[in-house]
């Protein structure tokens, strides 16, 4: 039995990870765009602040260790799934009996001009090292950054450090659609205190400005044109589907999977940021791209492509940031009655419909993230604790008595 997993992040890796342990003859065969080792997102800021080779979070050698047939610097062009065939960019045609496409998605800008040379991004390794490499090189003194979101208040904040003057275009809010207003005001601050500057409203929906063949500026709706040494696209994620176009694969933002992440081809499956899936709350149909939903789907869609036949329950809307001494976590839904703790520069939001917690915002201190996470996914009745989740040092000590206690263990 022979599996290829298009794509070697999280889901890609974890999918394979599981094919291994519970198959020690399956035939795997991994496909990377770019040129590294599988690694780890999440961890590539800690590593171009410090030079620690975190983000290899299974190791340089895991394909070897794992007897994985580990291809890097392939493309993907077309799939065939009426003769289980892939086609790679360089004109080579890989056979498979199941197929798992965990392609990711990319930092997109839709304004005009974003796609030029010079406009760089922080979403893979090789863009990050690129946009590094010219820190480094003593280049560039200063930033702008086109995005406030997770990822752009997480550039900005990493540049800064690395003594850059930065600069943020913000449409509305910091981290608008993570984030309710207070809590977004309450990080704005932080950066604001840090020294980014931060440029907002209807003129700050920008349009990049190419110049012959690169982006020179960045020009507003106003007619302003903004300059910096280094330009940051980081406005939103967008699914890698391209090369599904034709294969009769259903899309749509992202790819379309059923209860048990399987597309609308049998022997097809798909995993992680490029996945449309429903969320665990609402049961609408979205694309969470975060890691812990990439790695319960490339776990899954590994499980089923051996048979176990196991129903997904659902992505978790879910985004945190820890580095960068700006702590900062989201889960769930802002509806509800709202339980709001601000204290000591931090800022705790919780919210509470039908007697189950249902989202989470922390800020400045992320104490009993966990348990809070937890709760919400798992829908339990809280009215045991319900008056206790204001108080300012809640934790497992509060609902060790309860019947609660099964449901917040961290899984």
């Amino acid at each position: 039995m022979k599996t290829i997993i298009i794509g070697a992040g999280p889901a890609g890796v974890k999918a394979a990870e599981t094919l291994r342990e519970e198959d020690k003859k399956h035939e795997i065969i991994m496909l990377s765009s770019e040129p590294y080792p599988p690694y780890s997102p999440p961890a590539m800021v800690q590593y171009f602040l410090t030079g620690e080779a975190l983000h290899y979070w299974r190791g340089q050698d895991f394909p070897e260790l794992n007897n994985i047939d580990y291809r890097q610097g392939c493309h993907v062009v077309s799939v065939s799934p009426d003769m289980n065939e892939i086609e790679l960019e360089s004109g080579e045609k890989l056979t498979y009996d199941y197929l798992v496409i965990a392609a990711g998605s990319r930092l997109y800008t839709p304004v005009e001009g974003s796609d030029k040379k010079g406009i760089h991004n922080f979403k893979s390794l090789k863009a990050g090292d690129e946009l590094l490499a010219k820190v480094r090189s003593g280049e560039v003194s200063s930033a702008l950054i086109v995005g406030a979101g997770f990822i752009g208040v997480e550039v900005a904040l990493m540049l800064k450090k690395m003594e850059l003057d930065v600069t943020m275009l913000v449409r509305s809010r910091v981290m608008r659609s993570m984030l309710d207003p207070e809590t977004s005001t309450f990080v704005q601050c932080i950066l604001e205190d840090r020294e980014v500057k931060i440029l907002r409203g209807d003129d700050a929906d920008a349009v990049a400005f190419p110049g012959d063949n690169a982006a020179r500026a960045v020009q507003m709706k106003s007619g302003k044109e903004l300059t910096a040494d280094l330009l940051v696209a980081a406005t939103g994620l967008k699914p890698n589907i391209e090369f599904l176009s034709g294969s009769g694969i259903e899309t749509d933002w992202g790819v379309f999977v059923d209860q048990y992440l399987c597309t609308n081809m049998p022997n097809i499956y798909a995993a992680g940021d490029i996945t449309e899936t429903f969320d665990r709350l609402t049961g609408e149909r979205y694309s969470h791209a975060n890691y812990p939903n990439a790695i319960t789907q490339g776990n899954l869609a590994g499980l089923n492509i051996l048979g176990y036949g196991l129903v997904y329950d659902g992505s978790e809307n879910m985004n945190s940031m820890k580095h960068l001494d700006v702590p900062v976590i989201a889960a769930g839904l802002m509806e509800g009655e709202e339980i709001r703790l601000h204290r000591n520069g931090s800022l705790r939001k919780l919210w509470v419909k039908d007697n189950k917690l249902v989202g989470c915002r922390l800020a400045g201190d992320i104490t009993g993230a966990g348990i809070f996470i937890n709760l919400i996914k798992r829908g339990v009745d809280i009215s045991p604790i319900r008056d206790n989740l204001s108080e300012p040092n809640f934790c497992y000590t509060h609902i060790h008595d309860t019947a609660l206690m099964d449901n917040v263990i961290p899984s």
